[in-house]
This record gives structure tokens, sequence and C-alpha cells, in this order.
């Protein structure tokens, strides 16, 4: 890309934040095709929210939000060992989950610990309590603003299949090459505008990428 700028430490930047990401997602995806048919576009994560409003206005689609939560290792508030959704879908990261010695029991009780204790409480202030609906034999276009392990991604992929979506597709920013074939192998189609060999972090690639909070994403639904 031309138009790259480099930022501290000598790494690239490829998008100026959200929206710009959002754009160059939506150059990429075959939107005149994709409007031949009925989508949702489903963000992630909040940050994946606001990119997911901008391409779903372009489809004249519908924007909704799939909720998800980190289950930590035990002492280690930075070691995501699972991913559990708001359909109770649990996703294991099962190299860690071997390296830490982790039972499958106390994995699933820790997960179903989160769900109650975070997770349905998002649903009540932002749907009233109910999960993400209309998803059975629709086609799901699943956005975040990148990935880091893939973990969220392929949790929100395999709640999207187990309610029935008719299809299942994946635009991304930016994702470490590594995520390619493991996104590909589950879902339909997958999007991305830059994949790197050697990735950092989501934000490394960004020029401002601030932080998203619950309160934030509400407020961007309202509007």
């Amino acid at each position: 890309m031309s138009d790259l700028k480099l930022k501290c430490s000598g790494s690239k930047i490829y998008f100026k934040n959200r929206e710009d990401a959002a754009l160059k997602l939506i150059d990429i995806l075959p939107i005149d095709s994709m409007k031949r048919e009925d989508w949702i576009v489903v963000a992630a994560s909040y940050g994946g929210y606001s990119i997911a409003k901008v391409i779903a206005e372009k489809l004249r689609a519908q924007a909704k939000i799939l909720f998800t939560e980190k289950v930590m290792a035990p002492n280690n508030d930075e070691c995501e060992i699972a991913i559990v959704t708001e359909s109770e879908e649990v996703v294991i990261h099962e190299e860690l989950a071997r390296s830490f010695d982790l039972s499958l029991d106390f994995i699933f009780s820790k997960s179903k610990y989160v769900y109650d204790s975070m997770i349905l409480n998002k649903l009540s202030k932002f749907r009233s309590g109910e999960r993400i609906t209309n998803i059975k034999d629709k086609n799901i276009l699943l956005v975040d603003e990148g990935l880091n392990t893939g973990l969220t991604m392929m949790a929100c992929i395999k709640t999207a299949i187990n309610l029935g979506a008719k299809s299942v597709s994946v635009a991304i920013p930016i994702l470490p090459n590594a995520s390619i074939q493991t996104i590909e192998s589950i879902a339909d189609d997958l999007y991305y505008v830059k994949s790197l060999d050697h990735f950092i972090s989501i934000d490394y690639y960004y020029e401002s990428l601030e932080e998203i909070t619950f309160e934030n994403i509400k407020n961007i639904k309202d509007k």
C-alpha cells in the first residue's frame, strides 16, 4: 500500500481508524453480488461493532453484535484459555489448556461462571435478556477489527453455524497468516485487507484505535 506510514519501532500503519478499516473492507467485499441476497452483519467484539455498522449500511443489511467473554487461566488474567459466547458455545485453546494441565470440567465450569456473571448481565441491558436472534437460514458476515489468536472468531463462527445460519463468512481488516487456514476451514468465505507472518497486536497497525466499552456500543446502537 502506497499510503502506509511508519509507526514507532518501524511498524507499519495500515488503517487510520475503524472507519478507514471498514471502507477498506468494503473495497474488497463483493458488495454487488452480496446485495442479491439477505445478509446480517455481526460484530465479534465491541471494537468490531462500528465496522459492522458501516458495512451493514453499504449492504442495506442489519447490524448485530454477538457477545463473547474470555475465560482466563488460573492466576493469569492475561492468558485466555477459552471463549464463551452468548449462546453458551465454548471454544477452548487446547494447547494452553494442556500447558496449564486444566481439565475440561474445570474449563466448562469456569465458562459457566463467566456466562452467568458477565454475559447474561450484558444481554439484559442490551437486548432485554434475549440472545441473538434471526440467524437461522440467513447469510452471516462476521466482522471484527482484527484477529490476534483467532479464538473469539472461531467461537463466533461455530455459534452462527450451530444457530442454523445459511452461510457464515468472515471480514477482517488484518490478521496473522497463521490464522487464515483455521478460519477458512470452517467459514464459507474469508475476506481480509492484510495478513502478516509476524503479527504483533491489532492496535499496532492502526493509527488510532480507541477503546470501545459496553456503554459505547449501546450508544452506537441507538444512533
